[in-house]
């Protein structure tokens, strides 16, 4: 498929907004001592600061935006209209958690508040990749990869940013945390690497002859071409990565979205009172990977119609 920017911008910003919310409400409704009022603030406000932005381009993706409202009506049967309606009922969430940590509030009801909007966070990653994984002619989407990894991203990613607010207000991550977080990484990292061996043996299986159903016939082929140029089809999802920029940009991922990390928060606990830098460098190498990680994500996916081209 061929890459939108808006989109990119959209399952990036926003993924790491949603795992920011996760985590800054999460800690704020098993330990409010812990996660400290005016950094579940800030967390708070980033996160739907990201959300909303991410959720603005995705808005100007659109072919017609005036008629944005009606993605909100067929929840029933669209992954899309579903992700829009958690969407906003989160930043709804996000907005009453911030008023209530704000006025300093303790209790039952708001660690209630703090579980639901983790659980809209959670479930809003959740619907946006259920947009892709229902899609069948596109193997690279519909598999069971696509949303551990999106959830486990936007923990990873979201992580990475909560150790950033903790760091400016000069709090440190508790051994506990970091090793979640490192256990989180791990585990996204595993995902996306069987993700790649999967979608690279299924690589040579777009053509007549799988698209078609026709068996291991090899004299599967169109009678003439169905076109005499370029179109749509082929421009939009038919988009083809050299497979040696994919190892080059599939490395960059491995190395800025986990190992450049990793070995910031690591360093950072063992130097100590200077974690501000590398909690910096942490969250930009990060959202920079993600972002070259979603850009193959779309780049490396063909639509089975281009079998009929083969």
């Amino acid at each position: 498929m061929n890459p939108a920017l808006s989109v990119l911008l959209f399952t990036t910003l926003s993924g790491a907004g949603l795992g920011l919310l996760m985590w800054a409400s999460m800690l704020w409704a098993l330990s409010p001592a812990l996660a400290g009022r005016s950094a579940t603030i800030a967390a708070l406000c980033v996160g739907g600061a990201l959300l909303s932005t991410g959720l603005g381009f995705s808005f100007f993706h659109l072919g017609q935006p005036l008629r944005a409202w009606r993605a909100f009506s067929q929840w029933r049967t669209s992954w899309l209209s579903r992700e829009a309606v958690v969407a906003v009922a989160t930043l709804l969430a996000t907005g009453i958690c911030v008023v209530a940590v704000w006025r300093d509030h303790r209790g039952l009801a708001v660690q209630l508040a703090a579980a639901v909007l983790a659980s809209l966070a959670l479930l809003t990653v959740i619907a946006t990749a259920g947009i892709y994984a229902s899609l069948k002619p596109i193997r690279a989407w519909n598999n069971g990869f696509v949303a551990p990894f999106l959830v486990s991203a936007a923990m990873w990613s979201g992580g990475c940013l909560l150790w950033l607010v903790f760091a400016v207000h000069g709090m440190a991550l508790p051994p506990v945390g970091l090793l979640a977080l490192l256990l989180i990484a791990g585990a996204s990292l595993g995902i996306k690497l069987r993700y790649w061996l999967f979608i690279d043996a299924a690589a040579d299986r777009a053509d007549a002859v799988h698209v078609t159903g026709l068996g291991g016939n090899s004299a599967v082929r169109p009678a003439e071409a169905p076109h005499t140029e370029s179109n749509y089809l082929l421009r939009e999802m038919g988009f083809v990565v050299a497979r040696r920029h994919a190892r080059r940009l599939r490395l960059m991922v491995m190395v800025g979205g986990f190992a450049v990390p990793a070995a910031a928060l690591l360093f950072a606990q063992w130097l100590g009172r200077i974690e501000v830098p590398f909690a910096a460098l942490a969250c930009l190498a990060v959202i920079g990977a993600l972002f070259i990680e979603r850009w193959l994500f779309f780049a490396q996916a063909r639509h089975a119609v281009v079998g009929y081209y083969r």
